[in-house]
């Protein structure tokens, strides 16, 4: 467990690992989904020293975030965290109810951006009912960042957001900033330190502990109201070693790896539907309520 004194987070506001994610993957690739045309980057032929060195730009606010999250997200921890948010106790609120609990949020202190926490919220569901996807997938991308409530319970920025890796085996040296695993107490536990670690060659995921974030937590508030595929998308959005850097297949079932193409879809929504135009947030309110109230009952356990 790290200690007390750990500050909350070096981030001047969530939407800073937001962005940073953004500069790191300038090209999300979509998957295969019905109906879709395989992604080809258009800089596929591009040199590798042509492209850009996040870590040099990187503000020292970012690197200090991951030095945390690298630090501290042990599997000790992991499981703490699963024990003491995954009975869902903490309250109990709707969905609309929990995006103006989250609008709390505020991040005065972020000069880039005034827009609230629901409107980002908005602008992601947005884009992806412009593009003409399923209602659920909409759903999806309205609720897919309503675990960043734990900042409200009083988790540590660290511990709320960033890139997602699996606990209780080899950290990958193609997760952002896997230099600041050399602090991780994990790194001396000798069960941990093959590629597959504690699991078996293609266990699947459901069976691998992640580092602990609002994608875990939000998926089990939502899992058993949408179908399968959001709940991927939900749980790892940001587990971008895998559907970006192509990380942990070894992890992976079929069944995953079949399901992650929908991850891969998502990720153009989740990481580029932010823009200075701002919704209106109680113009598009009916039409959000009527589309919460298909899937999900008047409350839910978080």
């Amino acid at each position: 467990m790290p200690s007390t004194d750990q500050p909350h987070g070096p981030l001047r506001s969530l939407d800073e690992w937001d962005d940073f994610v953004k500069s790191r993957y300038p090209e999300a690739a979509p998957g295969e989904a019905p109906g879709q045309k395989p992604f080809v980057a258009a800089n596929a032929d591009k040199k590798p020293e042509a492209f850009r060195d996040y870590r040099a730009e990187a503000r020292a606010s970012v690197k200090e975030f991951y030095r945390l999250n690298h630090t501290y997200q042990t599997r000790e921890f992991v499981l703490q965290k699963k024990r003491e948010y995954l009975a869902r106790n903490k309250s109990r609120m709707g969905v609309w109810q929990a995006m103006e609990y989250l609008n709390t949020l505020v991040d005065d202190s972020d000069p880039d951006t005034d827009l609230s926490q629901i409107e980002h919220l908005l602008q992601t569901a947005e884009a992806c009912r412009r593009d003409g996807r399923p209602r659920w997938f909409i759903l999806t991308g309205l609720v897919h960042d309503l675990g960043k409530i734990l900042c409200l319970y009083g988790e540590p920025q660290w511990a709320v957001v960033g890139d997602t890796f699996p606990v209780g085996c080899a950290f990958s040296p193609k997760v952002v900033f896997s230099e600041f695993f050399a602090s991780n107490p994990d790194g001396r536990v000798p069960d941990y330190q093959t590629d597959l670690g504690i699991y078996e060659k293609g266990c699947g995921l459901d069976k691998v502990d992640m580092s602990w974030g609002h994608d875990e937590y939000i998926y089990h508030v939502a899992k058993d109201y949408l179908p399968e595929e959001a709940g991927y998308m939900l749980r790892y959005h940001s587990f971008y070693p895998a559907h970006l850097e192509g990380e942990y297949q070894y992890l992976m079932n079929g069944h995953d790896k079949e399901m992650f193409k929908w991850v891969r879809e998502f990720s153009q929504y989740d990481l580029y539907s932010k823009s200075s135009e701002r919704p209106d947030a109680e113009k598009l309110r009916p039409y959000y309520e009527d589309l919460i109230a298909e899937y999900f009952p008047p409350q839910l356990a978080w």
